[in-house]
């Protein structure tokens, strides 16, 4: 790809990036739902959130995909919650749900898995990979509208996300997929909907056009 095409490319992905990150304040919550995916990163940041006070226990949850099978053959949640105890999370403060394959399942049975532990929960910190945090939002809003979701994800720009987790544009790829459901997923009944600027818009638009569909729908 040609300079100027490949730069043009990266500042779309950048528009499309800041578009999922919420920003949310880190406050205190009742409890954390660590959403299981590919980047055994998110489960580092859940313990150290939890390190921080800021939830006294967390749901790690993830069965597998294609993705993660061949790093996780246990189970996304099983190898999160290994991590979790690594990095001094207490036992007693991880529950796993093991059965999820995509967001709301991640959010419902995380919920109930809290319900039969008998946790009592009005916000929830949802703890994942920086692009998912606007759909991981939308969809506990739609399934769980009577807690308050609280959106944390590594404090990494575009380009150190990239550099620290090995990705190449296959990253723009699931940014663009994640983009879609969040365009999509209302209309289905799987997420509450959300606006999309028309800058950002444009940047999907264009990004489709290059080719970076393969996590599309």
């Amino acid at each position: 790809m040609r300079k100027d095409l490949l730069d043009r490319t990266w500042a779309d992905a950048e528009i499309v990036w800041e578009y999922h990150r919420l920003r949310h304040r880190p406050k205190k919550c009742c409890a954390a739902v660590a959403l299981g995916c590919h980047d055994l990163g998110v489960a580092t940041y859940a313990a150290e959130l939890y390190h921080r006070g800021l939830f006294p226990v967390v749901v790690f949850t993830g069965a597998n995909s294609r993705e993660t099978y061949a790093t996780f053959p246990r189970g996304e949640g099983v190898h999160y919650r290994e991590r979790a105890l690594e990095l001094g999370v207490p036992e007693e403060a991880i529950l796993v749900e093991p059965c999820a394959t995509n967001t709301g399942e991640n959010i419902t049975l995380s919920r109930e898995v809290l319900r039969v532990a008998e946790i009592s929960v009005e916000s929830v910190m949802l703890v994942s990979m920086p692009y998912m945090e606007r759909r991981a939002y939308a969809t506990t809003r739609k399934v769980w509208p009577d807690v308050e979701p609280v959106c944390a994800s590594v404090p990494l720009s575009l380009q150190e996300y990239v550099r620290t987790r090995g990705h190449g544009t296959e990253l723009i790829d699931m940014m663009i997929g994640d983009l879609q459901r969040i365009i999509e997923y209302p209309g289905q009944g799987f997420a509450i909907a959300q606006d999309v600027p028309p800058k950002v818009y444009a940047a999907y638009q264009r990004l489709v056009a290059a080719g970076f569909r393969s996590r599309m729908l």
